[in-house]
C-alpha cells in the first residue's frame, strides 16, 4: 500500500500522477487528506481523499508520498498525524518520498541529513545537510525526491522501480507512451 498525502494547496500533477502511474502499475495505492474528504488543490481542483491522514494504516503501508504545493506542504507540517506517518515509515524502513516544496519537510525531521536529494530550485537552502543533486528525481536508499511537477512522471516512474522493479516502472512507461528526452 502506498499513501499520497493531501493537505489543502497540493500540487495537482505532484499527486495525481504518480497516483495514477502506481495504479497502472497495479500497486495499491490511497490519496490520505489532512482534513474533510476533498481537499482543493493549488489550482482549485478539488480531489476526493480515500481516507483521513488519522484512518492511514502505516503498517501494511510500503511508501508514503508527499506531494508539493506551498500550501500542501504548509498543511502537512501543520499536521501531527501526517508528521508522525513519515518518522513511522522512515524509522520502520519503508520508502519516504517527496516533490519540490516537500523534500523540505523531511529535511525537517531529519529524514535527508547526509543524504543525496533533490527540490524545487531555489529551496536548497532549507534541506540541511542534504547533498543536492540538480537532477529530476533523486534516490538515496529508501528516500525518493523528485524536483518539482515538471518531473512527476519520472518522479513515479522511480516510485515503481522502487517498489516492484525496474521492467515494472519500463512496462508502465510503455503503456503511456512515455519516453524521456535527451
Amino acid at each position: 500500500m502506498v499513501y499520497i498525502i493531501l493537505g489543502t494547496g497540493f500540487e495537482e500533477a505532484e499527486a495525481l500522477i504518480p497516483y495514477d502511474l502506481l495504479r497502472r502499475a497495479g500497486i495499491e495505492v490511497r490519496l490520505a487528506g489532512i482534513g474533510s474528504g476533498c481537499i482543493t488543490g493549488g489550482h482549485g481542483i478539488c480531489v476526493s481523499a480515500d481516507c483521513t491522514v488519522e484512518e492511514m494504516g502505516t503498517a501494511q503501508a510500503e511508501m508514503i508520498v508527499l506531494p508539493g504545493g506551498l500550501g500542501g506542504v504548509a498543511s502537512i507540517r501543520g499536521s501531527a498525524a501526517a508528521l508522525a506517518a513519515v518518522r513511522t515509515l522512515y524509522r520502520d524502513g519503508k520508502y519516504v518520498a517527496a516533490i519540490c516544496a516537500a523534500p523540505t519537510i523531511l529535511a525537517e525531521l531529519g529524514i535527508t541529513e547526509g543524504r543525496s536529494a533533490t527540490c524545487y530550485p531555489g529551496m536548497e537552502q532549507e534541506m540541511g545537510g542534504a547533498k543536492m543533486l540538480p537532477q529530476n528525481v533523486v534516490t538515496d536508499g529508501r528516500i525518493i525526491t523528485g524536483r518539482a511537477a515538471g518531473a512527476a512522471f519520472d518522479f513515479a516512474l522511480a516510485l515503481i522501480c522502487a517498489l516492484r522493479g525496474q521492467a515494472a516502472a519500463e512496462k508502465t512507461a510503455a503503456g503511456i507512451v512515455y519516453r524521456q528526452e535527451g
